[in-house]
């Protein structure tokens, strides 16, 4: 490699780590910043913010407990949920359908955290994060990202509104919920285009909850009612109670909203998450979501080109991927560096 282009390279990562630096946040203080601290992490608005998530951060090859994730500074963590008859209750697993395997242990207390027996459901993962939440107040926010693996199952109990009446029974307040953001607004997206979100300071202490369609429902041919959808139309007609944001999946050129038949639905997601490669690629005019301050999730940031690796790229390497989609208008850039815990407390100005 000739000589400039190396120095270009390592000037890019430097201004990269440099600009992390500035803005990172510990897990310990991430809300807040000092006074008069200059683009310090707190004075953000949350829409304007970019952290890092961690995939599928229930399993206990990655944390022993869910209370390790949480305190890995990362901006958001995903859970995977089944809701099928095969099992009872809002099951949290990888592949398993019928039963849980998860690093969750139904802790009712800080005192509890890591010394229950692991392997709980939904409930039990919640019950963790509030105990975690009371432990810390004024915590960093944190998207919990929940992929429905085979969607909604109304019919056994485990639709929207029960999920909502579970979410709120466990975090309550500690929930930023649409409502929220709506206040004074006819809809979501009108909240969202006047970019009404608060600061990252105000948001502290707060879990956003992130809800997407999963895997097995895309690949249900028979299911045709898709979590996004399903809980978008209950949204609408109970913005008072809702609990959770749906977000469009999969990363689409222009306003991937346009795939909902009713355009009366459109305007009630402002959350888009989608595959990192997409929006790196320059196909995709990802300034139309900073530009209307909707949240992007961007996924499997590992394989944005040149490639890096899944769990175990140099922190160098994970800044630069960080700060590479922070400048493609990411809100979350995800990936499985649980390893790296000063990368995921990162926070940059988002664009």
């Amino acid at each position: 490699m000739p000589i400039r282009t190396r120095l270009r390279a390592a000037a890019a990562l430097l201004t990269a780590a440099l600009a992390a630096v500035a803005v990172s946040a510990t897990p310990a203080a991430s809300a807040g910043s000092a006074p008069g601290a200059p683009a310090a992490a707190g004075d953000l608005r949350y829409s304007a913010s970019t952290g890092v998530g961690v995939h599928n951060a229930y399993e206990k090859a990655k944390y022993p407990y869910l209370a390790d994730a949480l305190d890995s500074g990362a901006a958001m963590l995903e859970l995977d949920v089944w809701t099928n008859f095969f099992g009872s209750g809002w099951r949290v697993s990888h592949d398993n359908p019928f039963g849980n395997n998860s690093n969750c242990e139904n802790a009712t207390s800080p005192a509890q955290l890591r010394t229950k027996s692991r392997d709980q459901n939904l409930a039990g993962c919640l019950s963790d994060i509030r105990s975690w939440h009371d432990a810390h107040p004024g915590h960093r926010p944190v998207v919990l990202k929940l992929e429905l693996k085979d969607g909604f199952a109304a019919n056994l109990g485990r639709g929207p509104a029960a999920l909502d009446s579970l979410l709120t029974s466990k975090l309550g307040d500690a929930l930023y919920t649409p409502g929220r953001l709506a206040a004074g607004y006819p809809d979501l997206d009108a909240a969202a285009r006047a970019d009404a979100w608060p600061t990252r300071a105000q948001m502290a202490g707060r879990f956003l909850v992130e809800l997407i369609p999963g895997t097995v429902e895309e690949g249900n041919g028979a299911d045709k009612l898709w979590t996004d959808r399903e809980y978008a139309e209950h949204l609408r007609g109970h913005l008072a109670t809702a609990a959770a944001f749906p977000a469009v999946h999969r990363a689409e050129s222009g306003d991937p909203r346009n795939r909902y038949a009713d355009p009366a639905l459109r305007p009630w997601f402002v959350v888009f998450d989608g595959d990192a490669s997409a929006y790196a690629s320059g196909s995709i005019d990802t300034t139309w979501y900073d530009r209307n301050h909707y949240l992007l999730i961007a996924t499997d940031a590992q394989n944005v080109a040149p490639a890096i690796d899944a769990v175990h790229p140099t922190e160098a390497q994970a800044l630069d991927r960080v700060a590479l989609m922070a400048s493609r208008h990411a809100s979350i850039t995800s990936a499985d560096w649980y390893p790296l815990p000063s990368v995921l407390a990162t926070v940059l100005p988002r664009g």
